[in-house]
This record gives C-alpha cells, structure tokens and sequence, in this order.
C-alpha cells in the first residue's frame, strides 16, 4: 500500500510538473471605469446616469520550436453584460513578421483605418435608431467571424507599408427576414514614414460583400472605402479620415434591412502637456435610406462635436472630463432625440 501511495504520489508529481512545463503563456488585463453622466437633449428633461464599465482579459500565447507563435484571448464582460466573450480565433505569428488571423478574423479594411482624437469621456448621446447616417470609417464592413485574414510584415514592397488581406464565408444559415452575408473579400494598408519633425501614418482599405434575404439581392451590395492621415509632432496630433461606401442595416430587430448610401469625414487633435491630455473631434456623416432592394431614399445627418480633458492620477488611474454635442436629422427633420451630455469620472486599469 505504501508502494502504491508512493508510485501515485510521484505520477502526480510527474503529470502536475509536466503540465506547468506544457502549459501555454497566460498573461491578464483589464479595467474598472465609473464616473457621472448628464444628459441634455434637444427636448425632454434633463437625466443624470452613473456608468460603468468593468473587463478582465486573458491572453494565451506559445511559441513552437520552429519559431511560429501561436496565440488567443478571451474577456469577461461587465457585470451587467452578457457573460463573457468567447468568440475570439487564433493568430499565427510567423518569424518573417508576418501573421494570420483564423476564425473571428475582422475586415483587412477596418484593421488600417487611422485612429482619430475625440473625447476620451464616456458620455453617449442617443439619437433616433432610424437614422442611418454612419459615423465611422469602417461602417461598410460587413464580414462574418467565418473567415481568414493574413497581415504582411512591415516594409511590404515599400518602406514603412504593411497590408492585411481577408475573406470570409456565409453560415450556411437560411435567411427570410434579415439580411444574411454570402461572402466577403477586403484589403487594407498603413504607410508611415517621416515628414521633417512629424511621424505620418496614412491609412487606406476597401472591402466588399455580397448578401441576400432570402434569395433576393439589394439593389447595391455592401462596398466601402476609407483613408486618412495622421501626423505626429513632439505631443501634438491631428488626423483626418473619410471613409464612403454601401451599408446594410435594419432600423430595428423586428424590422425589415434597409439600405444605406453614405459618407463620413472625421478629423481630431489631441495635445499631451506632461498628466495632462486635450482631445477635441468632429465626425460628420451623411446617408440616403431606402428599403431593402430600392434606390433613392430620404437624407439623415450626424454632426458631432466632442472634447475631453484627461489627468493621470497616478500608474493606470486616469480622471476625465469629458463634452459631446450631437446634431442629427432623420429623412430631413430635426432629431429631438439629439443633444449634448458631460461626463466626469476615472478609469483603473492593469
């Protein structure tokens, strides 16, 4: 019987030793934000709403003897959300410094476009869900988590360019009421070079996907395409982007897919004077709605006007104040749903 103990006593050792060995690199991240939100809009009284926002991130990741690394993530949500998200694919990083992303692999089109200054703030403005005009450069992205995307090293054909490359499939499922993706192929690419004092970075990308409910096609499939620019000198930046294209969307669940023709432009500065960051922005976007199929279709409007002041408190705590004022017109007519909202609050993070 001691043999016995002993002998298991060992194997456990052996097998808890081999999988410490074994086992793939996890490292966590996350974050807890509150704050106070207070709304104004157009008409209607005054609300005011504490907001949070709680997330906890695993990353695994290993490297095979060959040198490919291998790697993955999943989230928790916030307390108030659904439970986690577990949708996340793998990504193979190869030693020339390219990389693939398979399952859940994005848009090629959206993964360059440039990221511009807004308040940092987490207050929202609600506007009417009829309203259909876009407010962000990837909005015509329309791929499914079934599909690949492979990300070249830097300096492709060029100094200082990278581009991504994907397609996704349909999931076979049958749709007689919503819009349901047949396919989707996109490219993107990200330039950075140097201009005197200033770093550049120029963002570009196209994506396409077809799309029907049940058997009937749109009147245009879904097509976009977006660039922008931004410029980096000492603390200062500023950035612009614009972005066109075809949507498909729904102004409810319940309700049928409608078409969407529109554009965007947005543009933004952020200024950093040691804790202190300014960030102002401005999006604006247009688009004419029809009904799944047909052309024409009546105008919406979004302009957004947006600002925040943020100060690190000390290592991962940040303060911000934070101001968005939002002007929005559905088929012609003023949005009384539109208005502004300030926010002030901090964020923790690890």
């Amino acid at each position: 019987m001691k043999k016995e103990l002993l002998m298991g006593t060992a194997l456990v050792s052996t097998l808890g030793a081999a999988s410490v060995a074994e086992a793939v690199t996890a490292t966590m991240s996350g974050n807890h934000q509150t704050g106070l939100m207070l709304s104004d809009p157009t008409t209607g009284q005054e609300t005011r709403s504490q907001i949070n926002d709680n997330n906890f991130t695993v990353s695994l990741s290993e490297t095979t003897d060959g040198g490919m690394t291998i790697s993955s993530s999943f989230m928790l949500l916030n307390e108030n959300g659904s439970g986690g998200d577990m949708d996340a694919g793998f990504s193979l990083a190869f030693t020339d410094g390219s990389k693939l992303d398979v399952l859940n692999a994005g848009n090629a089109s959206g993964s360059h476009d440039i990221s511009i200054p807004a308040s940092a703030g987490a207050e929202s403005v609600t506007i009417t869900s009829a309203n259909k005009a876009p407010t962000g450069l990837d909005f015509a992205a329309g791929a499914t988590v079934y599909g690949v995307e492979y990300h070249t090293a830097s300096d492709f054909m060029a100094d200082g360019l990278s581009m991504s490359f994907s397609l996704s499939t349909d999931n076979n499922a049958s749709s007689t009421t919503t819009y349901a993706s047949d396919g989707h192929v996109a490219f993107g690419g990200t330039y950075v070079t140097d201009l005197g004092d200033s770093a550049v970075t120029v963002g570009f990308g196209y994506s396409a996907g077809e799309g029907s409910i049940a058997g009937t096609g749109p009147a245009s499939d879904e097509n976009g395409i977006h660039a922008g620019v931004s410029a980096v000198t000492g603390d200062l930046t500023v950035a612009v982007g614009f972005a066109d294209g075809d949507d498909i969307t729904s102004n409810a669940a319940s309700t049928p897919a409608v078409q969407v023709d529109g554009s965007v432009m947005k543009a933004g500065v952020k200024y950093v004077t040691g804790d202190l960051t300014f960030n102002v922005g401005v999006t604006s976007g247009e688009g004419a709605d029809n009904a799944f199929g047909s052309t024409g279709g009546s105008d919406d409007s979004y302009d957004k006007t947006s600002a925040s002041v943020s100060y690190a408190v000390a290592s991962g705590v940040t303060a911000y104040l934070g101001y968005s004022d939002v002007d929005s017109n559905n088929d012609g007519q003023n949005d009384a749903t539109d208005g502004s909202a300030w926010y002030i609050g901090a964020n923790m993070s690890f």
